[in-house]
């Protein structure tokens, strides 16, 4: 993958159509585990996160008509990013019953825990690949045999050895090194479809 992965402008142009409920499918199926993470990532509940992730697909849908995609001025999902932030403020304010913040010993013990904006960017970049990965892989499950998939995963993402995989599934070494690859290069062509 690259090093920074793009949303496809043609799907950002896609989620203006309110009624295009397969852009919408695939758009909330690619980002709201990586909303839903940065949520927990700050100390949320699992409701409470998934509340979060409702409160910023929302606030997308109100305003995606309005947003005008400019690679000067940063990334979609850095301004999805920046939505997710707004409405993890807004949360915790609510929370807290407080629109400020205020001293005190726990005050200070709660920005001490939060990440850094340099941990949330790296975070950010490492989950949102984590969530193309899972996405892509729900993509193509269905479409290799069980045997070719568990020699892809196995070796490939279990990190187990081509020999011991090749002994487990019955396959020779080189059945698994082909199958291996038949499904990271249909991986990473579902990948390139989604990429810029």
């Amino acid at each position: 993958m690259d090093d920074q992965l793009k949303t496809r402008p043609s799907l950002l142009l896609d989620l203006r159509d309110p009624d295009d409920g397969q852009a919408w499918s695939r758009f909330v199926a690619i980002y709201s585990p990586l909303v839903y993470r940065y949520a927990r990532r700050h100390g949320l509940q699992e409701t409470d996160a998934a509340d979060v992730t409702q409160e910023v697909f929302s606030a997308v849908a109100r305003s995606i008509r309005r947003f005008d995609y400019d690679r000067q001025k940063g990334t979609f999902r850095g301004w999805l990013m920046a939505v997710a932030r707004s409405k993890l403020q807004d949360f915790l304010a609510r929370r807290d019953g407080k629109l400020v913040g205020a001293g005190g010993t726990a005050a200070l013990r709660r920005l001490e825990e939060q990440p850094s904006a340099e941990d949330d960017d790296a975070f950010i970049e490492r989950e949102h690949r984590r969530c193309l990965f899972d996405w892509a892989v729900e993509q193509i499950r269905g479409d290799f045999q069980e045997a070719t998939w568990q020699a892809f995963w196995q070796t490939g993402v279990e990190g187990k050895g081509t020999k011991e995989v090749a002994a487990s599934l019955g396959m020779t070494v080189g059945a698994v090194y082909i199958a291996r690859s038949r499904v990271l290069a249909r991986l990473k062509e579902i990948l390139r479809e989604i990429e810029e």
